[in-house]
């Protein structure tokens, strides 16, 4: 009898799932809007894509539709039993830096997770609420994206306030897409290419740059939330406190809810082109000589090379650097621009492999023959949610 694994990724304009029995990909089901209606598409590996619409008119009710979708479409059946569903949490606290079977007190303390990360939080934990209730007696397993993270050296945990107060309520820098950073560290090594010292930086609307030394977490470029680090597509990234307090005042903004909204969703490239939050687009208004555009992707690149060069301190040197995440394996402008100024490092882009790179399985090396190791690695979220699911299924 198989017993399958459904992984779900809850976003705020979609629900998606992929269901996988072992490590093999059966289908990816997709519930989004078309006009008033919900709709689901189905990906199956076997047979294609096809279009269903459920009979709910609300995308948070997916969850409701899905048990019913799964029995229909043959995926569960009497020979294919749903031995878990795998769901990623991105929540400050000690306790989500493990992963968990969810349970009555993993609720407890995702709800408190709930009033520290009103942005993040919320979301994941209503599906993990309609997981329980339409997917009876199935295992749920929460999959830490701050784990890999947590390795990393108190100095890289602690932000410089009293230690006191920092650990009783759990305010620590605990670091994002831990599991990108997790797949690819697992990547390199099986491909044998994993160096000593590693810069890892993970682009796309989310964005953060990591240190691992020997496989293990340094240092990573989030912190309490995914808001700290980089220029992102829509969040603002570092800024100091006084800053935010005078923008916080000038937008005449009351709650502090609306205002973590605000730098979440407002700020980054959005904010400062003014045009768009996708690079791509940012890129076509610089071309056309839009000078805010220009700012905006002149910042994003900088805030990227400012982090590789705190990362090389932390690592005390590099050996490797790599491109990963939506905009680090698409963009060769970007991985062009960010290399640049990396000479120092002794990391030389080889223009034409930027520009054509040639895959083997999953990584590309786009380096020149007398630069250390500059690579594109096509990261798998995913595949480490299913790898760490499986030891806790065991």
């Amino acid at each position: 009898m198989s017993k399958l694994i459904l992984i779900t990724n809850p976003g705020s304009a979609s629900r998606k799932y992929a269901l996988y029995d072992g490590d093999d990909l059966m289908a990816q089901l997709h519930f989004e809007y078309e006009g008033k209606k919900v709709v689901c598409t189905i990906n199956d590996v076997d047979d294609g894509k096809k279009k269903i619409t459920p009979a709910i008119s609300d995308l948070n009710d997916a969850i409701i539709a899905l048990p019913q979708i799964l029995r229909d479409e043959q995926y569960v059946t009497e020979q294919h039993k749903l031995a878990a569903v795998v769901v990623r949490i991105v929540a400050p606290g000690d306790y989500f830096t493990e992963d968990h079977i969810v349970d009555d007190e993993y609720m407890l303390k995702l709800k408190e997770a709930e009033k520290r990360n009103p942005i993040h939080v919320p979301t994941t934990a209503n599906e993990i609420r309609g997981i329980r209730k339409h997917f009876a007696g199935v295992k749920i397993i929460s999959v830490s994206d701050s784990a890999f993270h947590w390795e990393k050296p108190d100095t890289m945990k602690y932000y410089s306030f009293d230690m006191e107060l920092a650990d009783q309520h759990e305010i620590k820098r605990y670091g994002y897409h831990g599991l990108s950073y997790a797949f690819i560290s697992r990547y390199m090594k099986e491909h044998d290419i994993l160096p000593e010292k590693l810069i890892v930086m993970h682009l796309g609307s989310g964005s953060s740059v990591s240190a691992i030394l020997n496989g293990k977490a340094m240092d990573n470029s989030m912190g309490y939330t995914p808001l700290e680090g980089v220029a992102m597509s829509t969040r603002v990234g570092t800024i100091d406190v006084a800053a935010a307090l005078a923008i916080k005042k000038a937008l005449g903004i009351k709650t502090d809810e609306e205002f973590l909204l605000y730098l979440n969703k407002q700020c980054g490239l959005l904010g400062l082109s003014g045009v768009s939050d996708d690079m791509r687009d940012v890129i076509q208004k610089r071309d056309e000589g839009d000078l805010r555009a220009s700012l905006a992707h002149s910042i994003f690149v900088y805030r990227i090379q400012s982090y590789i060069g705190q990362m090389a301190a932390a690592l005390a040197g590099v050996d490797a650097i790599v491109f990963a995440g939506t905009i680090g394996e698409r963009s060769s402008e970007i991985r062009h621009f960010v290399t640049q100024k990396l000479g120092y490092l002794n990391f030389l882009l080889d223009a034409d492999k930027n520009d054509a790179p040639e895959f083997t399985d999953r990584h590309a090396l786009i380096s020149t023959a007398d630069s250390k190791p500059i690579y594109i690695i096509q990261t798998d979220e995913t595949d480490e949610m299913i790898h760490r699911a499986q030891a806790l299924i065991g």
